[in-house]
């Protein structure tokens, strides 16, 4: 402030003394103009003398104001100026010359005019030096970058606006590189794999509605993986691309969704020798990740497989009875194993071989495994054993587990029996059943531990229902999707507490679920898939198959689900029917939906409507639905 006012005291000051300069001047032209001329060489100075030419006045005044007056070279003025002197003083000979006085005057008040149009100019010209931000010329580059690099897209944009200098910084590729990486696009990528990632962010924006708008309006294509073996289906899971279904014939299918040219690929099991007379072994469990899949049997035994060699197992081992629960971690090759009481973690070492990092041993039968997520020195795995959750850390002997088993508990509460749970890298949450005298506590609840504290944070619901399914993991920040026994598929605040979204979604219970930030995707015991609306809590389509929906995960574009059949032996898959295969019925369904297909090509509408009238087969419903105009000859040819 104090700046400012001493630069409005200087002007005030400069503009005081122009003005009193200029009064000075302008008496001492007026008492020269009044004087007689007394000799002609004085009074043809006097009178020739241009008001522009002050010689008070510095030069680089007089040509700002030549500038302002739109002169552009000063010896052009020069030699102009002298031939209106010539001229002046031939017209000041000749008689009826004493009219010179009044175009004196006037050149007099013009040239004031000037003088203060080009006082104006210079004051205006001061003012907007003081608007132009500082860093334009004193802030070096890097410095303002990293000021830009706090500015949103928007504010980028409009700063883009205010000169060139912030034109250049706001549009430098490290800015729009860095927020391509934050909003999720091109993670993997580097600064130089893009010429203009301006540019790039534009068309992943872009594309991320369009992709938005078919999810809402369910256009785009929809791909069913089918095993045409005739076997029913036994377990599916996806992640990144990769889709693995095992059967009841002991195979296991793989399907690269991003290569569909390879088809599904054949994993072989390491007890396939063994298939001479018997039956061969249902498959009870199937989980891939990026790299590596694996898959579990009736008998006890489990493969793992490398995603893309593939083939040929790259471990196996056996338990002694049927595994109960399996569980491959989604971000490394850690896989635990549940048989009866006993965990098994096996994962691989730094020189790539595959051995068992730990087992433990717990006091219940355990119902199931779930690896904690995240980058570890050592995996750690969550187990749940009737009321009780289990945190099992690699690193302790089996010896430290006996001496020190009350520090693995995460949760036990007597006569409350865990119905499900889900984990990430630092919270835990689990749905609990309320028998007896729990049901005094307000029904069935779902309870959130901190996994470093081992604490309860908070407690959610109040539903006379079980939860049956619980996704913690692939939800937004700070929110749990979960589903209900009682038909509702519910949206909790974990740091509130209560629940957002509450829809009644499926009339045979909730049996899959998952949500983002704006649309929850569940499944349910009567073969309903449901795509919701989370802010309006409407429903935005849906899609049926016979059996239940035992798998539904989604990313930006895909949408996966299976329906897997609760009976495994249907009636046609029996060695006493006449027919050994299952009917196409009760085998169950996976389906791939993908929405970024553009539905503006040829090959997004369905073959029925683009079959024409000149077919004549008619066993694969090619009636014919596409307008008959366009296949009509014309009329002047026609042979009739």
């Amino acid at each position: 402030m104090e700046e400012e006012e001493e630069l409005l005291a200087f002007r005030a000051r400069w503009r005081m003394e122009l003005e009193e300069n200029k009064t000075v001047k302008q008496e001492k032209r007026e008492r020269g103009l009044g004087r007689t001329a007394v000799a002609e060489s004085s009074s043809g100075s006097a009178e020739t003398q241009d008001p522009q030419q002050d010689p008070q006045q510095p030069q680089y005044v007089s040509i700002a104001a030549g500038l302002l007056d739109g002169r552009s070279s000063p010896l052009l003025e020069r030699i102009a100026e002298e031939r209106r002197r010539r001229s002046g003083r031939k017209r000041r000979c000749e008689p009826g010359g004493a009219g010179g006085g009044e175009q004196e005057e006037k050149k007099l008040s013009d040239h004031l005019k000037r003088r203060s149009d080009l006082l104006d100019q210079l004051i205006q010209d001061l003012n907007e030096t003081t608007d132009i931000p500082f860093f334009d010329v004193e802030l070096p580059y890097e410095l303002a970058l990293k000021i830009f690099q706090f500015l949103s897209r928007t504010d980028l944009g409009r700063c883009a606006q205010v000169s060139k200098l912030w034109r250049m910084l706001s549009e430098d590729e490290v800015l729009w590189y860095r927020l391509c990486l934050d909003e999720g696009y091109h993670s993997g990528a580097s600064v130089s794999d893009s010429p203009c990632w301006k540019s790039t962010l534009r068309d992943c924006c872009n594309t991320e509605k369009i992709v938005k708008y078919n999810w809402k309006n369910r256009v785009g294509s929809v791909s069913h993986l089918q095993y045409e073996l005739g076997k029913v289906l036994c377990d599916v899971s996806s992640c990144d691309g990769h889709v693995i279904a095992g059967y009841t014939s002991g195979d296991v299918r793989l399907w690269n969704t991003l290569h569909w040219d390879s088809g599904a690929l054949y994993l072989k099991p390491a007890h396939h020798a063994m298939r001479d007379d018997n039956p061969p072994p249902h498959v009870c469990f199937a989980r891939v990740n990026e790299g590596v899949a694996c898959a579990a049997y009736e008998n006890g035994c489990v493969d793992v497989w490398s995603t893309e060699a593939g083939f040929e197992p790259i471990h196996h081992y056996q338990h002694l009875q049927r595994v109960d629960a399996l569980d491959l971690s989604p971000d490394s090759p850690v896989l635990a194993t549940a048989c009866g009481s006993e965990v098994r973690v096996d994962s691989p070492d730094d020189g790539g071989y595959w051995r068992t990092r730990c087992l433990h041993h717990l006091p219940k039968p355990v119902d199931g495994v779930l690896v904690v997520p995240g980058k570890r020195a050592l995996p750690l795995v969550s187990a749940w054993a009737g009321e009780n959750v289990y945190l099992l850390d690699s690193g302790q002997t089996e010896e430290e587990q006996e001496q020190d088993e009350g520090s693995r508990l995460l949760h036990s509460v007597y006569g409350q029996p865990v119905t499900c749970l889900d984990v990430t890298a630092c919270r835990a949450a689990l749905g609990v059943k309320s028998c007896g005298w729990g049901m005094n506590d307000g029904g069935n609840k779902i309870r959130v531990y901190s996994l470093e504290t081992r604490q309860s944070e908070v407690n959610m619901g109040n539903s006379p229902g079980d939860f049956t399914c619980i996704n913690l993991r692939d939800a937004p920040p700070h929110l749990l999707v979960c589903g209900n026994k009682d038909r509702r598929v519910r949206v909790f605040d974990l740091r509130t507490g209560t629940s957002v979204v509450s829809l009644y979604a499926h009339h045979l219970g909730v049996t899959t679920v998952q949500a983002d930030d704006w649309k929850i995707v569940s499944g349910g015991g009567e073969g309903l898939v449901g795509v919701w609306e989370m802010r309006m809590g409407a429903k935005l389509w849906e899609m049926h198959n016979r059996h239940p929906v035992r798998h539904t995960r989604f990313d930006a574009s895909t949408l996966v689900t299976a329906n897997i059949p609760d009976e495994k032996s249907p009636r046609g898959a029996c060695i006493t029917d006449d027919d050994l295969t299952a009917h196409r019925r009760h085998r169950g369904v996976i389906c791939y939906y993908d929405f970024s297909v553009d539905s503006s090509t040829q090959d997004h509408v369905l073959p029925i409507c683009r079959s024409s009238y000149s077919e004549t087969s008619g066993y694969n419903y090619n009636i014919g639905l596409a307008m008959p105009y366009d296949a009509l000859a014309d009329p002047h040819t026609s042979r009739l």
